[in-house]
């Protein structure tokens, strides 16, 4: 008899619900140079970023030959920068079926082009019950804030999936925070902070001490730094403006 089995586990495994965020390669054409090239950049901003991350290749931009799409040139890139490629977001058919021949996860896109190409909605009842859920969706309640009021230790991640993230700690070196709103640190913010992950632009970063490693605003993000330029350890609230970070004082803001 086993071990497993004698501590009265019969399952080999359980399937549970995730929330998991992951950076998005938002692709606008593919060319195996100018992509490590651009890769090989990006990751020497900030390389505690970007080791070992999962991420999701978006086509919702993608402007080039379907011919030209390789995607395990893709792969084979980013593996060999120690980032993985989990899944491909939006997309026609063609690339579709080209992320699927190389045993990559296929995510709904976002953008009209994308739903293009989606199966029509059913008609008569099973169009009504479509309906109601989008209905309740559209409620001008906020989506409620996540409260944290214990400091954010190094290692740690804390996640607001829906709104904004309120933390009335300090958020030490190490620890990551994301939101898909704002986010708030009512003490020194340390770690890295990324806000708008779902794309919000007009989402912000505010902190009464700014000492991150990180801050990214919808996939716009400046590292330590660049950061140290402007308002560092001092009380700020960080906004997107024209695709570039802008740091402000709290008290000129």
């Amino acid at each position: 008899m086993t071990d497993t089995a004698t501590s009265g586990v019969n399952q080999v495994f359980q399937l549970k619900s995730a929330s998991v965020s992951m950076t998005a390669l938002e692709l606008h054409y593919f060319d195996n140079d100018d992509f490590e090239a651009t890769l090989r950049d990006k990751i020497s901003q900030a390389p505690g970023f970007f080791k070992d991350i999962p991420i999701i290749v978006s086509l919702e931009r993608y402007e080039g030959l379907d011919s030209e799409l390789d995607f395990f040139k893709i792969i084979g890139t980013c593996r060999r920068h120690n980032i993985h490629v989990v899944g491909v977001r939006g997309g026609n058919d063609d690339q579709r079926r080209l992320a699927r021949g190389a045993a990559l996860a296929l995510l709904p896109g976002s953008s009209h082009r994308d739903r293009a190409h989606e199966p029509e909605p059913a008609t008569g009842g099973e169009a009504r019950e479509a309906v109601e859920p989008t209905a309740a969706s559209t409620s001008s309640d906020p989506s409620p804030a996540r409260v944290i009021n214990q400091p954010v230790r190094s290692g740690q991640q804390v996640y607001a999936p829906d709104g904004d993230l309120i933390i009335l700690a300090p958020v030490q070196a190490g620890a990551e925070v994301l939101a898909a709103g704002n986010i708030h640190v009512y003490g020194p913010l340390r770690g890295r902070a990324l806000a708008g992950i779902h794309g919000a632009e007009s989402a912000r970063v505010f902190c009464q001490s700014l000492e991150a490693e990180l801050v990214s605003i919808a996939g716009h993000y400046k590292i330590s730094e660049d950061l140290q330029d402007n308002g560092w350890k001092s009380a700020v609230q960080i906004q997107l403006r024209d695709d570039l970070l802008v740091v402000t004082p709290l008290d000129k803001a």
